[in-house]
């Protein structure tokens, strides 16, 4: 038996591939589903089934592509009303894999068709399970992003069920099970996961906050709420991607392999409904760029934070990329479910400046300029851009706090006749906050080099004291 997780940082997320005597598995597969082929042509196996732990809001799953690219069957838990062909299982439900058995356990809470995969080896020993987002390392999955897609579900019910999944399923099962979740820590489905991603159960029942053994479902519900933040404006329509079907990510790479010299890039750019994304590196950005391009980086969680910052999955979009990497990027969009791009820069900012287009810059100062750059303006507002969590653990006093989680809904606190000194946590966060109000009109933000971090390694600002964040959403 071979179980091999395939973790991907971007998206902090586990999909996993297991083989047994020429059979395979993938569970919660990722949209590129080749790498997952490939795996089983190397090991002379075919896929059996594809499972899903439940309808994922974070990413589109790669379920139906696999599926049709193998012959193998998409497998869900009780409950789940796919819009494609799939085996809807029973509870308790036996796959056999080879020599290897998976039990399917019905673990309603984070979603109402969630569910867990318990693998028996060989010999029926239980060696591990598959727990999707019902159980991760250090949290459990919160509660509140079903009821956005069926409007009769409360975070309320939700918690209450996922306090009995938990305590009927899952803690009853063997310590020395491996806990294989389907994110880590980064990932926005929890609030305060661990960057392992695996553990023994035995040691999630000692140090899980959800799993103490005295705790009441009251004590359950109230914990597994507190902190949360609403989730990222593109959950919903992944879900309903994940349920209904979407085009092969074939098709999708194909309408976005279009090459645009700068004349016909321009052309495309000036039509509207129209974005452009950079996503070169924060700091390259500031120095050159295309006027109402905005900066997200490839470099960092790309395609969460695009969910997050553009608002229509539907959205046409024009790429400006480092050089060879224009695949990547639409491919790391198609996993989020922007499917409208519609081509790239060839030869990226280099041919836009050699062809004399104009370029735009967003200033920058050093940390250690800081505090001469505000006192030299009493009216200049230091502005931290990190999530709220973040800020109340730990900010420069007298320094202003919006998210960039939720600029689309606060920019408008921003005053265009004040100068901004922009810093997150080290950079990354801070030029894509800059860029998006650049594009709308904001010309007196000013980017603080190395954020937060190096405010504070440079001592020239108080800081205010820590506080252990309960939190991390």
């Amino acid at each position: 038996m071979k179980i091999e997780q395939i973790y991907t940082g971007c998206l902090a997320q586990g999909a996993y591939y297991i083989e047994s005597n020429g059979e395979a598995v993938v569970i919660d597969p990722l949209r590129e589903v080749d790498p997952y082929i490939s795996r089983a042509v190397k090991d002379g196996a075919k896929i059996k089934y594809v499972l899903e732990t439940h309808f994922h809001a974070d990413f589109v799953s790669g379920h139906i592509d696999l599926a049709e690219k193998t012959g193998a069957q998409i497998v869900f838990g009780p409950t789940a009303k796919p819009g494609f062909e799939a085996h809807v299982a029973r509870d308790g439900e036996e796959l056999k894999v080879g020599d290897i058995t998976l039990i399917v356990l019905h673990t309603p809470g984070h979603t109402m068709e969630s569910s867990c995969y318990l693998l028996k080896d060989e010999q029926g020993k239980q060696v591990g399970i598959f727990t999707g987002d019902t159980l991760f390392i250090g949290d459990v999955g919160r509660p509140d992003l079903a009821q956005k897609v069926v409007a009769e579900l409360t975070q309320q019910k939700l918690a209450e069920h996922l306090f009995d999944s938990l305590r009927d399923k899952i803690m009853p099962l063997a310590d020395h099970l491996i806990v294989y979740p389907a994110h880590g820590a980064g990932s926005a489905c929890g609030k305060n996961m661990s960057k392992e991603t695996t553990d023994t159960l035995g040691n999630q029942k000692k140090f899980n906050y959800a799993l103490r053994a005295n705790m009441t479902k009251e004590e359950f519900v109230k914990e597994i709420t507190a902190g949360l933040m609403p989730p990222p404006a593109y959950f919903p329509e992944n879900v309903m991607m994940n349920i209904r079907g979407y085009e092969s990510i074939d098709t999708v790479l194909e309408r976005a392999d279009h090459a645009l010299d700068p004349a016909a890039f321009e052309v495309a750019a000036n039509e509207t409904d129209t974005v452009m994304i950079d996503t070169r590196d924060a700091e390259i950005f500031a120095k050159a760029f295309i006027p109402n391009s905005i900066n997200i980086g490839i470099n960092g969680s790309f395609a969460p934070w695009v969910g997050t910052l553009i608002p229509d999955i539907k959205q046409r979009i024009l790429l400006i990329t480092d050089q060879d990497r224009e695949e990547e990027v639409i491919t790391r969009l198609a996993r989020v479910g922007y499917d409208h791009t519609i081509g790239y820069l060839n030869g990226g900012i280099d041919a836009w400046i050699k062809a004399g287009k104009q370029v735009d810059r967003i200033e920058s100062v050093r940390a250690d300029q800081l505090s001469e750059s505000l006192q030299s303006d009493p009216s200049a507002v230091l502005l931290d851009v990190r999530k709220a969590s973040e800020y109340d653990s730990e900010h420069v006093i007298g320094a202003e706090n919006i998210p960039l989680d939720y600029i689309n809904d606060q920019f408008a606190q921003i005053d265009k006749n004040k100068i901004y000194f922009v810093h997150c946590a080290g950079g990354y966060r801070s030029m894509m906050f800059n860029s998006i109000l650049k594009a709308r009109g904001y010309d007196n933000l000013i980017d603080v080099s190395g954020g937060f971090k190096a405010i504070k390694e440079s001592a020239d600002l108080q800081v205010s004291n820590y506080v252990c964040p309960s939190t991390l959403l």
